[in-house]
């Protein structure tokens, strides 16, 4: 009998090391399969039997143990080591890999399968898929604002490839920058004339003077207080001997004659002022004293005086010259933003702020003329006012809650667009420092097609736009539970609940499951070959030692066999 006990004892090694080395040659197989989790085997004695029982000991007699003869040995567990595998970078942004315990939950024929393999494609529905067998990625699919809905409610991951974003009208324009407090105003404030009237080559007028009894004209670029260029003509008709009339015109950039009469200052008498130099008379001179040469037109903002107190008249060559506030170049600060009306055209919209007093300018927001309906520039003006620290006076912005209105060409609806130029130091302020403006953001867009997709740690899935605008349109789910060892494989690198694994809790990537993704890379097997080798030479000894046992046990009954000879 015992000889029989040893030889199932030998048998039951046999067969339990094979089932080890089945599940290292499966781990050895899978050693390159994604998101695989090897497996291992532990072992168990089974019954033993008794041969004596043990004795308590007495008190004349000491105690005796229990002899027991093992039957053999069977499979205690056959576990998966769930430790996390290496990424691999793939590149492909719907490879995913999980950090942590949560597994992807897939949808096939209505039932939910588990997996960690993360290497999924879009079906040619739009449907988040393993290639391998179509199951369908489960997860939370945003609304037409992108918007995801709370809870944990799974459906398919689907995405359409065509998707396509509306234009969006702008209707808000955010400035900031800063404008130089110590700048010169920006509108012209003195034109100075210089140099000498040829007498020799005028003579006197007729009442209708021909254009020889008048010098060339000089002409200069003016300012309003806006920045608007203008022209201002000088020429001076000789009226008598020594005496002329000093005229002028300011004309906009078609030549069009800005005032309603030319202005003139008549009766300049040039007399020798001892030198041999004719040069104005004191009375002529007083008539350069800020009133009749000032020239101030309130529809057009321009408002400047005229100095010729320096001019001369003598028989030599016409030296005449003009210049504006020294060719100073005038104050524009000026900023520039795309916007776009109701159809998705875009527009340029231009903001200039101009000096015209201290810690007093102008803003001016206009579109040009190509973008209206009308053809014509659209624009609107008002004032901002800062205080003596740099800082936006909000309640001193003209008007109150500035906005810009025009109609674009192309049949689009009007477009309305408030101008937010900031309170205290957010925004426009006024320094010392440099000026610049520009708008630091408007909510307008283009209309635009889906062309690429992110997926970030969250598992959010986000469109980008062909206008570079982002929105939100799924998020993947993952399921954890209280033992993944109770889980069954399913094939295909798919798991399915069972009886010990317990309900799957579905919840988002992040504190909640205590996993994140990674876009882009895919989770390796987690089976180490060094080891799987060495539990294949443990394996192949014991099995090679029970084997040993039945060739012994067999011997040993043959030559009880042979005892009847």
């Amino acid at each position: 009998m015992a000889l029989l006990t040893s030889l199932f004892a030998g048998v039951s090694g046999l067969r339990n090391h094979q089932s080890m080395m089945d599940v290292i040659g499966n781990n050895i197989a899978n050693v390159n399969t994604i998101g695989f989790k090897g497996s291992r085997v532990t072992f168990s004695d089974t019954f033993n039997q008794f041969v004596k029982a043990g004795t308590n000991p007495t008190e004349t007699t000491g105690g005796t143990n229990s002899y027991q003869v093992g039957l053999g040995m069977k499979i205690n567990s056959i576990d998966r080591n769930w430790n996390q595998g290496t990424f691999e970078r793939t590149g492909i942004t719907t490879d995913l890999a999980l950090q942590g315990q949560g597994m992807f939950v897939l949808k096939s024929n209505g039932q939910k399968f588990f997996s960690r393999a993360g290497a999924f494609v879009f079906d040619a529905n739009g449907k988040l898929v393993s290639p391998q067998n179509g199951a369908v990625v489960q997860g939370k699919v945003a609304s037409a604002d992108g918007v995801i809905p709370p809870g944990n409610n799974l459906e398919d991951i689907v995405i359409d490839t065509n998707l396509k974003l509306p234009a969006v009208q702008t209707q808000n324009i955010k400035w900031g920058g800063n404008l130089k407090s110590n700048s010169d105003l920006t509108r012209t404030e003195t034109v100075t004339q210089r140099g000498n009237i040829n007498s020799s080559a005028l003579v006197v007028a007729p009442a209708v003077a021909p254009a020889v009894d008048t010098t060339t004209p000089t002409k200069v670029t003016v300012y309003n207080e806006y920045g608007t260029a203008y022209t201002l003509e000088t020429s001076y008709t000789k009226t008598a001997a020594n005496t002329y009339t000093m005229n002028w015109d300011v004309k906009d950039s078609d030549g069009t004659s800005i005032l309603t009469t030319p202005g003139s200052i008549a009766g300049l008498v040039f007399a020798d002022n001892g030198s041999g130099t004719y040069a104005l008379n004191a009375a002529s001179l007083a008539k350069f004293d800020g009133t009749a040469n000032r020239v101030n037109v309130p529809n057009s903002n321009v408002d400047f005086i005229i100095d010729a107190e320096t001019i001369t008249q003598n028989s030599s060559t016409a030296t005449l010259s003009i210049s504006a506030d020294n060719n100073r170049i005038p104050n524009v600060v000026s900023g520039s933003v795309t916007v776009y009306d109701s159809l998705g055209t875009s527009h340029q919209v231009t903001m200039k702020f101009t000096k015209i007093d201290d810690n007093l300018w102008t803003w001016t927001t206009s579109v040009p003329a190509t973008s209206t309906s009308d053809g014509k520039i659209a624009s609107a003006t008002g004032t901002i006012l800062f205080n003596g620290d740099g800082t936006v006076d909000s309640a001193n912005i003209s008007p109150n809650n500035p906005t810009f209105a025009f109609t674009p060409s192309g049949g689009s609806q009007t477009v309305n667009i408030a101008l937010d130029l900031g309170t205290g130091f957010s925004g426009v302020t006024q320094t010392s420092a440099s000026s610049v403006v520009s708008a630091l953001s408007q909510d307008g867009s283009p209309s635009a097609s889906l062309s690429n997709l992110n997926i970030d740690q969250y598992g959010n899935v986000v469109g980008i736009f062909s206008n570079g605008s982002s929105k939100s349109l799924a998020q993947i789910m993952v399921a954890t539970f209280n033992n993944l060892n109770g889980l069954i494989s399913a094939g295909d690198n798919m798991y399915s609940a069972y009886a010990n694994s317990g309900e799957p809790r579905i919840g988002a990537l992040g504190e909640e499951t205590n996993t994140t993704v990674q876009s882009g890379a895919l989770e390796q097997s987690n089976v180490d070959l060094s080891e799987e080798f060495t539990k294949m030479i443990v394996s192949q000894r014991g099995f090679q030692a029970n084997a040993r046992v039945v060739t012994t046990a067999d011997t040993l009954l043959q030559e009880i066999t042979n005892l009847i000879r």
